[in-house]
């Protein structure tokens, strides 16, 4: 009989969960697009011939760019580099933590929802005051009380405030998956950004070490010349002076090399010391052959930093709910069984048992303007949050046009200077027949050699800068990471 009241009682707190009303505040409508005319990106910039179909990189059937977009590059130590990263880079380790911690505040909410039970136990050995008369019948002044109890509790949630705040929590997780998927995308660019550098750097020192041993070699042929007085002591100090300015260059190529490897290091979670030695070189990059047109309809939710900002502004919205729920009574139920005898035997006796049902109803009616203040602080903090979403898209479509501008400057400065590059060979090869015929000086053929260096160091440069604009290109297209299951 006892347990069937116990029953009743819990059924009781548990039937107004089907009365609950429409949770107050506002229900959050996901913004709209901007309407913005796109910028079309010419296919097939590239200088690479044309590839595989595959390896266009035009949007996929569903729209999307693949979530391995560096591997558009072609470049295997690329792809071990960042898988590495994927694996080991604490800010990776501590955005998935965050992630899990988000998700496990909001499955801790759903706790809400259902009645709380506690079970208690307290066993106690008094005295009672001599005067008033004894608690027990027995008329014992010293006994001991034990007392067994199952209490149960329960907040109706009639203005929907737990369920506002639950959609809030779950906002919050899914921003923390968006984060997620934002530090990836900067991990991933920050890595491929680093090892163009490196490679660049790389390509960048050998040119130089080679158009040294050239100026070396200069420096020696006139002073033998003016030693001969065929030439003007001011020629060969002109030449030395050049020769000393090209190799100041060599040790500022150097450090920014070791500092790329550093920051290689740094990305894939190791210290310099750990970290393999790289081998790749420009050549070992293939620019894409194509590369993916703009979709200003989906921009907005193809980037995870506007969906981490859009899941914000939605918490926001939830948190209005949250504070005008607090304007309203809150219902509390509460339910309790169990017994008190002087021994754990006694608890099941006659005459030991109690039980309790109530309720409370506590409507706040003056708190100073607290609540009230509250509810004005959370619509304030939607309006931020609404400005920041759009801040936030706004910026993602000038990353996206700046890209795609520097992109198409990048393919007319890399054609000039492949142009310039290929007419300094072309002179070279002339001189070195001139050269070899005795037509021209042999000092002439070097001079022409350093020439075409430092054509190639520029045509080096604007490699990189184009490969690097690419890479920031897929990057404020959102790099594909919602081709991933989410």
């Amino acid at each position: 009989m006892k347990n069937h009241r116990l029953q009743r009682a819990i059924a009781l707190l548990c039937l107004p969960t089907l009365l609950c009303g429409c949770a107050v505040g506002p229900d959050f409508v996901t913004p709209a697009t901007p309407v913005t005319a796109g910028v079309a990106l010419p296919v097939a910039l590239a200088a690479n011939p044309p590839a595989a179909e595959s390896d266009l990189m035009q949007p996929d059937a569903a729209g999307k760019i693949p979530a391995q977009w560096w591997a558009v590059f072609h470049a295997p130590v690329l792809d071990a580099l960042i898988a590495d990263a994927m694996r080991a880079n604490p800010t990776i380790a501590a955005a998935e933590a965050s992630l899990r911690i988000a998700a496990e505040n909001a499955a801790a909410q759903t706790g809400a929802f259902y009645p709380s039970v506690a079970l208690g136990f307290t066993p106690t050995r008094q005295k009672s005051a001599a005067i008033l008369s004894p608690p027990l019948a027995s008329g014992a002044p010293v006994y001991n009380l034990h007392t067994a109890q199952v209490s149960v509790s329960y907040m109706v949630d009639v203005f929907g405030g737990n369920r506002r705040q639950l959609e809030s929590l779950q906002a919050q997780a899914d921003g923390q998956r968006y984060q997620l998927h934002a530090a990836r995308l900067t991990l991933s660019t920050n890595l491929v950004m680093a090892v163009i550098q490196f490679a660049a750097l790389r390509d960048q020192i050998a040119a130089t070490g080679a158009t040294i041993a050239i100026a070396t070699e200069s420096l020696v042929i006139q002073r033998r010349q003016l030693a001969l007085g065929a030439i003007a002591e001011a020629n060969v100090i002109a030449q030395d002076t050049a020769l000393a300015q090209v190799e100041a260059l060599l040790p500022v190529l150097r450090k920014q090399l070791a500092q790329q490897h550093d920051l290689i290091a740094a990305l894939t979670g190791r210290t310099p010391a750990e970290l393999p030695e790289i081998r790749i070189t420009l050549a070992d990059l293939q620019l894409p052959t194509a590369l993916p047109a703009v979709l200003p309809s989906a921009l907005a939710h193809d980037r995870p930093d506007v969906r981490a900002a859009e899941e914000q502004l939605h918490t926001a919205s939830a948190e209005i709910g949250v504070a005008t729920a607090n304007l309203y009574p809150q219902i509390g139920l509460s339910a309790g069984q169990g017994g008190a005898a002087a021994t754990i035997a006694g608890l099941v006796g006659s005459g030991a048992g109690f039980w309790s049902v109530g309720a409370a109803l506590t409507q706040p009616l003056f708190q100073g303007g607290t609540l009230l203040h509250r509810k004005r602080a959370a619509e304030a903090a939607y309006a931020q949050a609404a400005a920041q979403y759009r801040a936030t898209v706004i910026g993602a479509f000038q990353n996206v046009a700046d890209a795609m501008q520097a992109i198409g400057f990048d393919a007319e400065i890399e054609n000039g200077a492949v142009r310039a590059e290929a007419a300094t060979l072309h002179s070279l090869q002339i001189t070195r027949r001139q050269v070899a015929l005795g037509d021209i000086a042999y000092l002439s053929g070097l001079q022409a050699e350093q020439v075409w260096q430092q054509a190639r160091i520029n045509a080096i440069q604007a490699r990189a800068g184009r490969l690097a604009d690419s890479a920031a290109l897929f990057q404020a297209l959102g790099g594909g990471w919602n081709s991933t299951a989410n």
